[in-house]
């Protein structure tokens, strides 16, 4: 679990609000775009956190290091063409928006350091910055697991051949699962496996690149 000190929250806060809320909408983008007006009929399509905080998912971030949001409402029925890949689509529309913040993050992180050197990760914004590279790679790769709700699960069935109702059916026992395997430790793998070495590369190669770049 995660130390919830009082700086760790205060930098948190905008950048859980900024990860889950554009997750949620490049969904509801995605699914605009091929055909489907669901997520803007239930007022999901909007840049309001308010609209897509999920309590436990959101919870779930600070406390143990992964969540989620609320999903938005999408009717593959509306698709323009193949269902099952316009939700393979839709699915990878979240986590990709993710990564493109935390790539973001990392830029904007390093133009800070090279203009305040390292005194810039201390600051207000540096830690904000730092963040949102964090929190934007833990819900890219948490809802990357093919574990129903999560993206990863719908990204799953787009891939195999058939229907997979199999996989849509544990969509009931999903937080279940999801929740044993956080306070197991079972998905601390992923963590360090995937979300620390994606974080040290962002870091390393980009936010103190563009710094030392700036600097000399």
């Amino acid at each position: 679990m995660l130390e919830l000190s009082a700086d760790r929250i205060l930098s948190w806060i905008p950048a859980v609000l900024i990860a889950l809320t554009f997750h949620e909408y490049a969904h509801g983008w995605m699914a605009l775009r091929l055909g489907d007006h669901t997520a803007r009929l239930a007022g999901r399509l909007t840049l309001n956190p308010i609209r897509h905080l999920d309590p436990i998912g959101t919870l779930l971030l600070f406390v143990v290091g992964f969540g989620w949001a609320k999903p938005v409402p999408v009717n593959p029925l509306n698709f323009r063409g193949d269902m099952k890949q316009g939700m393979m689509v839709v699915s990878l529309a979240g986590p990709g928006a993710n990564l493109v913040l935390a790539f973001a993050g990392a830029v904007i992180l390093g133009v800070v350091m090279g203009i305040h050197g390292m005194a810039g990760l201390e600051s207000p914004l540096g830690s904000v910055l730092q963040a949102v590279v964090l929190v934007n790679l833990i819900l890219a790769f948490f809802n990357l697991l093919p574990i129903p709700p999560l993206d990863g699960s719908k990204i799953l069935a787009g891939l195999l051949p058939g229907r997979q109702t199999w996989l849509y059916s544990l969509e009931q026992y999903g937080i279940i699962i999801l929740l044993v395997l956080v306070f197991t430790g079972a998905i601390g793998k992923l963590w360090q496996l995937v979300i620390m070495p994606a974080h040290a590369f962002l870091f390393d190669k980009v936010a103190v690149g563009i710094a030392r770049f700036l600097l000399f």
